[in-house]
């Protein structure tokens, strides 16, 4: 009984279970290992935590501030990237029909006004104008042969009015010689029939004078260079020679020609027909066409800077030239009819002409249909009311 007491008793099992101690011992809970070391970091890291949430919420009413005095004062300046750079372009073409004779030119080469650019074969325009000379010269003749015919005429009206008279105081003589029969009536017949025909003859000459001085044009000594015909014939040299002077084509203006390849000596152009196209390189503008909403305070004359894509960095100075009267779509082919129900307001864009300088040949060349972003001065920020009511409306539409 007492050796079954034993056994029961704590210090027994102890005993006979050696390292059972131990063991219960490692299973304890104790303090982790380089907890003393952590606790001071920790309180670091609330601490620089606390007081940065302090420092930014100390700061958030100078950005609410400084953003408030940016929208208030600023707004001045337009910007709009839907820009493209224009040149003056034209189809380089003549009026008259033609075989191309020779090309003065190469592709992408730069052109002063005036310069030659091709030629056409000019044989034909020739031979006409050697006609319309001959035509001339002919015409001139024909005036002077006029000019003397009337003279004659006048000669003729002259003489045959002598021989009137003539008639006329024999057919007298007979008439009183012919009552007391000292003349027989056969001659007083005669006489007055001579002295009718003659006046007849005498009218038609006169007549005759008269539409040779309306030929003449009214003046009997009008000078060549003056009558109808001749000044009829004159233009019909001067357009011979016009076209024959148009058989060389020559450059509107200076610039850059293009496409020349598109034309060769031999080929044959129509008239009006478009050999290759000049565009020039001195009179640039900019295109521009910003929202309906960016235009309130544009003006024309105000200042611009014009920004090209190719060239980052590079700034071109302008201003503002015109301003379209209309929106695009006005133009448009078939405009937007918006008379239905479910009708949605779009922001028109408006076109905007920019007038750039580029004289300074130390900038970069422009050419046309560069993308350009336009920025327009209008000294007119948006000021606190704009704000105030940009604030509080939009609060209103929100609620």
């Amino acid at each position: 009984m007492s050796a079954e007491l034993k056994l029961a008793s704590p210090s027994a099992a102890t005993a006979e279970v050696p390292g059972a101690r131990r063991d219960a011992t490692a299973f304890q809970p104790g303090p982790r290992p380089h907890a003393a070391a952590h606790t001071p970091q920790k309180a670091s890291r609330f601490s620089r935590r606390r007081l940065l949430g302090w420092a930014l919420f100390a700061l958030l009413p100078l950005a609410l501030f400084a953003g408030a005095d940016w929208y208030v004062t600023g707004g001045q300046v337009v910007s709009t990237d839907d820009a493209y750079v224009q040149a003056d372009t034209v189809g380089i073409s003549t009026d008259i029909s033609g075989t191309v004779q020779s090309v003065e030119v190469t592709d992408n080469q730069q052109v002063s006004a005036g310069q030659i650019l091709y030629r056409l074969d000019p044989k034909q325009f020739q031979i006409a104008l050697d006609n319309a000379k001959a035509s001339l010269t002919q015409v001139a003749l024909n005036i002077q042969s006029m000019r003397q015919d009337y003279q004659r005429m006048l000669s003729d009206v002259d003489s045959q009015q002598a021989k009137v008279d003539l008639d006329q105081a024999t057919y007298n003589r007979y008439a009183a010689l012919v009552r007391s029969d000292a003349v027989s009536r056969e001659n007083y017949d005669q006489a007055r029939f001579t002295l009718d025909a003659d006046k007849s003859k005498l009218k038609s000459l006169q007549q005759q004078a008269q539409v040779q001085l309306a030929r003449l044009d009214g003046n009997p000594d009008i000078p060549v260079e003056h009558h109808p015909a001749y000044i009829q014939a004159q233009s019909q040299v001067d357009e011979a020679q016009r076209q024959l002077d148009h058989t060389v084509v020559k450059a509107p203006f200076a610039g850059i020609v293009t496409n020349v390849p598109s034309i060769a000596p031999g080929k044959y152009l129509a008239a009006s027909a478009t050999a290759f196209y000049l565009v020039d390189t001195d009179h640039l503008w900019v295109e521009a066409t910003p929202k309906e909403t960016e235009l309130t305070y544009v003006r024309p004359g105000q200042p611009s800077t014009v920004t090209v894509d190719t060239y980052p960095g590079v700034q071109w100075h302008g201003i503002v030239e015109s301003i379209s009267p209309a929106a695009a779509q006005q133009f448009a082919l078939l405009p937007a009819q918006n008379t239905s129900g479910n009708w949605v307001k779009v922001v028109q864009r408006i076109d905007m002409r920019v007038r750039i300088d580029a004289s300074d040949k130390k900038l970069p060349p422009l050419r046309a249909g560069m993308s350009a972003e336009v920025s327009v001065d209008t000294a007119h920020t948006r000021g606190l009311p704009h704000f105030l009511t940009t604030l509080f409306g939009g609060a209103d539409k929100a609620a």
